[in-house]
């Protein structure tokens, strides 16, 4: 999700300055202290007021987020789908490369996307660093609205983050978004 906003965190009889992240299964306070809450740990949550207020083992935490409270909690509640972080609307057309789990599979035929070998939105698994030999040529094929996502494993030395970025700007792409693909992928979004 990655919103980022100013404020005030009210936690064990404290009040800190500082800024509040929500992420995709967190939110992370950086103040004078940090805090993170996962929401898996989540026990309830409320917007009221302006005030977002997380409740956790060793909670409340409260922050001061005027207007994006209600938001938050409802992003917190109702997250996006993987797909809706892809982009990937209701009958879309996306052309799969590499290999995807049969759950990403599975979600796609749910939202009675087309696999097609031609589409303006392609997802490009890759595994290792050697696989982004291949970026060149999807780049040469895609059209000024196209996006190609490049999915790959987080945190190995076989294909790192700033391997992937380079591949792209050197076929004349541009980063233009990060997705948590899942446990173990992330996603990035290039165009033309």
């Amino acid at each position: 999700m990655g919103q980022e906003l100013e404020c005030t965190m009210h936690y064990r009889r404290r009040s800190l300055a500082g800024r509040a992240l929500l992420e995709s299964d967190h939110v992370l306070f950086r103040g004078d202290e940090r805090l993170k809450v996962m929401f898996r740990d989540l026990t309830g949550l409320s917007a009221q007021d302006g005030v977002l207020e997380l409740r956790f083992e060793g909670g409340p935490a409260r922050f001061d987020l005027g207007k994006a409270a209600e938001k938050w909690a409802d992003k917190i509640l109702h997250p996006p789908s993987r797909l809706d972080k892809l982009g990937i609307k209701e009958g879309a057309a996306v052309r799969l490369i590499g290999e995807f789990d049969a759950d990403f599979q599975t979600e796609l035929r749910e939202r009675k996307a087309k696999i097609a070998r031609t589409a303006p939105l392609v997802c490009f698994a890759a595994e290792k660093s050697a696989d982004l030999a291949r970026v060149p040529k999807l780049a040469a094929s895609m059209d000024p609205k196209d996006a190609l996502w490049v999915v790959y494993p987080k945190g190995v030395a076989a294909i790192r983050e700033i391997d992937v970025i380079q591949a792209a700007r050197a076929a004349g792409l541009k980063d233009v978004k990060v997705a948590s693909f899942s446990s173990t992928h992330t996603a990035l979004k290039f165009v033309k």
